[in-house]
């Protein structure tokens, strides 16, 4: 197994395969015996990821059907490894003849080519691909049930800003339900519609945008994180760089909390229904990265989606020399309403991977 390829410590997730491979997998190890699982809770989360075929994401059309191989029998897991696998059935590695030598604006391959001597599979992004969040979510529908079914904690994480166009209200538990009745993942209807122009218009114009992903996750037990170099926030955080694209996250006020004085940024206790919280969550639910019983509140940034239709100017390796790349394909002009799922399934492996550590899930269910 090549380093790199799991995340983890009692609860692991090993993903495998490459975008137009035969197929692409997960194995989770380390799941509690007795929870009670099958292919539909998993492919209810796979479907979410795959917003349909519509003009604001990629024409590939694949199915993205989840097959359970092993660790589950007679309908709950038996505490083996848990091996998934979706079978590909859509590629067109033709149309990335040209980048056996091109090198795409914004991709790895000229880092991957360095890396592993040109034996890198360069055909859709291979292993750099975005089609491999789908071995996130097969994971992390897995471990979204265990801390459902154990804990009661609950992820949503939906689009709050594609481009400049951002949600006009502050998230609340009565747009939960509405996260997933629009294309581009946003809980607010008007906004999603502007949204969703929005790409439309760069998509015309062979451009793309980016956008951020708000998460909340709540009713997190008190004490979840191994501090300094496994703090909630840091397994977090590396969870979440996993996915393609990102390229930030904050916490709680995060970046804005650094104008304020620490006498507007402090969250004070109070005690309700005796119950000791925060009146305000400025820390984001985790303080010394250490959960503290509040709402983790996070906000991760998304880049524009790198294959754009446009002529860019870059260089061919085999000659040497400067020249022009038209990126063919099929490709998401904006990869934000894709990821919802994505986040939810890496916060929840890391936070069900810390509750094992802490003894707060138990081996056996």
């Amino acid at each position: 197994m090549l380093p790199g390829s799991s995340i983890g410590q009692r609860l692991v997730l090993t993903s495998f395969g490459e975008s137009h491979g035969k197929s692409i997998g997960a194995i989770v190890d380390g799941c509690p015996a007795g929870l009670e699982i099958d292919e539909k809770d998993i492919q209810k989360m796979l479907d979410q990821r795959k917003p349909g075929q519509n003009l604001i994401s990629t024409q590939r059309k694949e199915k993205d059907v989840v097959e359970i191989i092993s660790g589950v029998f007679r309908g709950y897991t038996t505490g083996a490894p848990i091996t998934m696998v979706i079978w590909n059935s859509d590629q067109k590695s033709k149309d990335y003849e040209d980048l056996k030598t091109k090198l795409r604006p914004g991709h790895s391959d000229y880092p991957a080519m360095v890396k592993y001597n040109h034996f890198n599979d360069y055909r859709g992004g291979g292993r750099f691909s975005g089609r491999l969040t789908a071995t996130h979510v097969m994971g992390g529908a897995i471990a979204r049930k265990l801390l459902k079914v154990t804990l009661g904690v609950e992820t949503n994480s939906y689009t709050s800003q594609i481009g400049k166009i951002k949600m006009d209200h502050e998230f609340d538990e009565k747009m939960i339900n509405s996260i997933y009745k629009n294309e581009v993942r946003c809980p607010e209807n008007k906004t999603a519609e502007k949204m969703r122009a929005s790409i439309l218009d760069a998509r015309k114009k062979g451009d793309s945008l980016g956008g951020i992903i708000e998460s909340i996750t709540t009713n997190v037990p008190v004490g979840l994180g191994e501090p300094i170099f496994s703090s909630l926030e840091s397994d977090l955080s590396k969870a979440i760089f996993s996915i393609p694209s990102v390229k930030g996250i904050e916490f709680g006020s995060g970046f804005k909390g650094s104008e304020l004085h620490g006498s507007e940024n402090n969250d004070l206790y109070t005690i309700k229904k005796g119950k000791i919280i925060t009146k305000t969550n400025r820390s984001g639910g985790i303080l010394g990265g250490i959960s503290n019983g509040m709402p983790i509140t996070m906000r991760i940034a998304f880049k524009p989606a790198s294959s754009i239709a446009q002529k860019q100017s870059t260089v061919d390796i085999k000659t040497r020399k400067e020249t022009t790349l038209q990126v063919k394909g099929r490709h998401d002009p904006c990869v934000v309403p894709r990821a919802p799922p994505v986040v939810d399934s890496l916060v929840a492996l890391t936070i069900a991977d810390h509750a094992l550590l802490a003894g707060t899930i138990k081996s056996t269910l």
